[in-house]
Order: structure tokens, then C-alpha cells, then sequence
């Protein structure tokens, strides 16, 4: 593009695209509309709480308490928003908020906290991330960054569960989890101590919270700096700016820490039962079975009642391949929380194991249900495929191949050997360039995991004087794994950056 043109181009998208900050009364870029906000909220918050432990529900009057604090703060924002507050189930310390108002906190982070007002602070902050549409600003610049430069992608993950996902991550979840920047950060803590203070909270909470994460952060704690120091990094300028901002607003307010206190009391009781829970799966992570078994029976030992310590003997007793007893291991945590995908997933692939493949398949569709996952996707294909169901094996491994890591490198092997012979453009890739004589020069490229051989190039071509011509060409010999061939056609002359006239039309794992 043209300098002069991509300059006007970025000048047209910015004024077209204008609008008010409903929170600062700025005007600001924005390519996202509200009701396109609310809508990618509405759409990623139930995958959102799945692919970070599921919503935290063994103490109802936690989650109710939580949702009741953070509609207090955040009417005081005047932005009409469906805002819902859910409490997850993990031991990371971490807070998020996607468009839209659908705001999440971690198990984690509440046990950190001493207060309601601390509290208040934190639901107050990812409020006005919402209120002040900081997704979507993110998201205005990411493409405005399209149009002149390039763009950024960003992902983050604070969870087991995260790295299972198929299919790619939407934008907004991305954005949800990324870094807001300096100046979003400072605007979400000044707002967010004007709301709690409006609701009747004493703001120093803002002040002594960010305190805590200053200390904590200096002291380098690994599951902080992994969850809420990730995407909220705090810093000796909030700090100072909080203190500032509480001069400003009126002094003392509601603290609320006998109330927090009461109604953490559950939660903090089970503390160490999730501490054994949280490194048995560390444990198991290195394979040490033993110990990770050890550490899930000192978990149920001390709180029963809590799926995902089910859940770590039924993984512990797969790493073993003792489907049966994991298949019991996992009924008893569907028996207490039956709306986690992974506990299905699980049992799904032990029944698979076991050659309960309608057992299986039940399972497995259940959990990609609650969320889409590369492993659900690639059990299905593996019982599609034993069924003689090629259509649904391929389709199967289609979702999982575009997921990368080993799941997918081992979704395009089962492609390669269903659907290279059909399909071999999927597969290898093809480039047209010219030699130094203006003759057509054809490049392919190897594309899957495997050896292969037979590949065969058709071309179809119009020559100088107008006549069609076409031409079969066989690349000799073997393609490893990313190896390029090239054949010299001698048909021509050919452009360079035109379309390209050849297409792979034959291909074979090579034996």
C-alpha cells in the first residue's frame, strides 16, 4: 500500500471510529461496539470458568456474597452493563474481566485478602475495566496496528486446563487475561476507589491492596506472578497514586473485615486440603505417581467433598493405566459437580481405553459441551476412525490439527494417512516463481510430519500465443518432513506474483 494512501486509510478508520469513554467522558478510538462488548462476554464467560477450574461452588454463600459486594461497586459506575461476578475454583491469586461486565476471582486471591473493602477494591478494579471498555480499546488499536503495521497476539493462562483448548481462543479471552497497559491500569485504580467510596467502602482497602502486591511481588512469589502480577503488575506508582486519590475522597467508610471473615471461614479451613491438592498435581506433572497419589488422598482426608481431588486420583490412576479404577475415581467427581468438562473428558478416555467406546462417546461429546478441547476431539476421531467413519475421524482431526502442540502434530499424522491421498493439497504446499529466463518454476513443500513420496504437480497454463497448456510433473524421490522440491517446467513466460498455476494432485506416505 502506497504511503500517502495507508496514511489516509489509518486517519479514516480513527475518525470513523470514534467514542465516548462512558466511564472518563473521553473521546476515544473504538472499532467494537457496546452491544458487540456484551456479546463476546455473554459468549466466553461459561468456556472462560471452565478453562480455569470451573466456578467455585462448594460454598454457595461465598459466590453469593461476592456477586453482592462487586453489584454494590459497580452501580456506582452509571454504566448499565449485565454485570455478574463468579468465584473460580483455582489456587492462583488472580482477577479478570472480560466485556460486557462478566467479572471473575479466583479461590486464590480471595484468601489473600483480609477485608470486604479489600474485596471491594479488587471487584471495583476489573469493573472499571469493563465500565471503561478496555478490551475493546485494546482491541481498536490491535487492528488500527493491522492497518499501518502489524498485529500483536496475546494469550495468557493461568491454569491446568487452558493448554486443552481447541479450535483457537476468541479475542476477547485473550484480551481478558493480557496486560492493560500502564495508563488503563492507573484509570481503572482511580475509578474504582471513587466507586468503592460512593458505595460506602473506606478506599484505603485500594491502598493497603496494593501495598500487599508491591511486598508480595518483591518477594517474587511464583503463584503471583503467574496470575494477578501477570495481567494487573503492580507497581510503587499505584501505590502512591492510590494514596493520592484517597485524600481526595471522603475519609473512614465501611471496612468489613469481621464480615469477610465469617463468610471466608469455610474457605480458609480448606486451605491446606487444596495446598496437597495443588501439589499432587504438581507432583504428577513430573510423573511422580506415588507422591501425587500420596498428596490426593491427603486432600480427600482433609475435605471429601471436593470434586477435583476426586478427579486427581482418577488422573493418577490413568498415569497408571488403571482405567477401571480411574473411571470410579472420576464418577464420584461428576457425582459432586457434574458441569466440569474435564472430569467427563477423563472418564470418556478411560472408557475408551476400556472399549466402552458408547460410554466414551457420551462422555466425550459432554465435555466438548462444556468446552471444545483437542483432546475430546482427538478420542472421538480415534473411535470415528475404529468405526470406519472417515468423514467423522477427518472432521475430528481437522479441529485438533489447527490447535498445535502434541495433539495436534499427532492430529495431522492421523490426517496425512486418511486424507493425503484425497486431498494431498492440504498437505503439501505449492509456489510458483520464475527462473532467470521467465520459465515456470513450481515449489513444494513437505508440510506434515511424515516421509513422502508419489507427489505429482498438474499445471494448467496459457502461453504466449493464448493456447492452453497443460503438464503433469512427478517430484522424484522422497519429502522429508519440511523439505522443499522444485521442477522446472520450461512453460512460460511466468510473472512472478501472479496466480499460480499448479496444483498438487497426487501424494503417498512413502513406505
Amino acid at each position: 500500500m502506497h504511503k500517502r494512501s495507508l496514511v489516509l486509510t489509518v486517519i479514516f478508520v480513527f475518525l470513523t471510529g470514534c467514542a465516548v469513554n462512558p466511564v472518563t467522558g473521553k473521546r476515544e478510538f473504538m472499532v467494537v461496539s457496546s452491544a458487540q462488548e456484551i456479546a463476546m462476554g455473554k459468549q466466553n464467560y461459561a468456556p472462560m470458568q471452565q478453562s480455569q477450574g470451573g466456578p467455585y461452588d462448594v460454598d454457595p454463600a461465598l459466590s453469593s456474597y461476592v456477586q453482592r459486594v462487586g453489584n454494590r461497586v459497580a452501580a456506582q459506575s452509571g454504566v448499565s452493563l449485565p454485570y455478574q461476578f463468579v468465584v473460580l475454583n483455582n489456587s492462583v491469586p488472580n482477577a479478570w474481566a472480560l466485556p460486557g461486565g462478566k467479572i471473575a476471582i479466583n479461590r486464590g486471591l480471595l484468601t489473600e485478602l483480609k477485608s470486604e473493602t479489600e474485596l471491594a477494591a479488587v471487584l471495583g478494579h476489573e469493573a472499571v475495566h469493563a465500565a471503561a471498555r478496555h478490551t475493546a480499546r485494546q482491541i481498536s488499536r490491535s487492528q488500527i496496528l493491522q492497518v499501518g503495521v502489524a498485529a500483536t497476539a496475546i494469550a495468557s493462562s493461568d491454569s491446568d486446563y487452558g493448554n486443552l483448548v481447541a479450535g483457537g481462543a476468541n479475542l476477547a479471552a485473550q484480551m481478558s487475561l493480557s496486560k492493560y497497559g500502564r495508563s488503563a491500569e492507573l484509570e481503572s485504580d482511580l475509578y474504582g476507589m471513587r466507586y468503592m467510596s460512593k458505595a460506602g467502602y473506606d478506599p484505603q482497602g485500594a491502598v493497603a491492596l496494593q501495598e500487599t502486591f508491591v511486598r508480595l511481588s518483591e518477594g517474587r512469589q511464583s503463584d503471583w506472578l503467574s496470575g494477578l502480577f501477570a495481567s494487573h503488575p503492580p507497581s510503587r506508582e499505584r501505590v502512591q497514586a492510590n494514596i493520592a486519590t484517597a485524600s481526595t475522597l471522603p475519609q473512614g467508610g465501611e471496612q468489613g473485615a469481621e464480615a469477610f471473615k465469617t463468610v471466608m471461614r469455610i474457605t480458609m479451613s480448606t486451605i491446606p486440603a487444596y495446598e496437597a491438592y495443588d501439589e499432587g498435581r504438581k507432583a504428577l506433572s513430573e510423573d511422580k505417581i506415588d507422591a501425587a497419589l500420596e498428596l490426593a488422598n491427603t486432600a480427600l482426608g482433609l475435605y471429601n467433598e471436593e470434586a477435583h481431588f476426586h478427579a486427581l486420583r482418577g488422573d493418577v490412576r490413568m498415569a497408571a493405566d488403571k482405567y477401571d479404577m480411574a473411571v470410579t475415581n472420576y464418577d464420584r467427581a461428576i457425582d459432586r459437580r457434574g458441569g466440569f468438562f474435564y472430569y467427563h473428558l477423563q472418564r470418556g478416555v478411560a472408557n475408551k481405553e476400556l472399549g466402552h467406546t458408547d460410554s466414551a462417546v457420551t462422555d466425550l461429546n459432554r465435555s466438548l459441551e462444556l468446552l471444545p478441547t483437542a483432546p475430546a476431539h482427538f478420542a472421538l476421531g480415534g473411535i470415528a476412525e475404529e468405526r470406519g467413519d472417515l468423514p467423522g475421524a477427518i472432521g475430528h482431526y481437522k479441529v485438533v490439527a489447527k490447535s498445535g502442540g502434541d495433539y495436534g502434530k499427532a492430529a495431522t499424522a492421523a490426517l496425512v494417512k486418511l486424507d493425503l491421498s484425497t486431498n494431498p493439497g492440504s498437505y503439501i504446499a505449492r509456489g510458483c516463481d520464475a527462473d532467470g529466463s521467465g520459465k515456470l518454476v513450481v515449489s513444494v513443500r513437505n508440510d506434515t510430519t511424515v516421509q513422502i513420496s508419489g507427489v505429482q504437480i498438474a499445471v494448467s497454463y496459457t502461453d504466449a500465443s493464448g493456447r492452453a497448456v497443460q503438464q503433469q510433473h512427478s517430484v522424484r524421490g522422497t519429502l522429508a518432513p519440511g523439505q522443499i522440491a522444485s521442477i522446472n517446467t520450461g512453460m512460460g513466460p511466468y510473472t512472478p506474483g501472479s496466480s499460480c498455476p499448479a496444483q498438487v494432485v497426487a501424494a503417498e506416505i512413502a513406505p
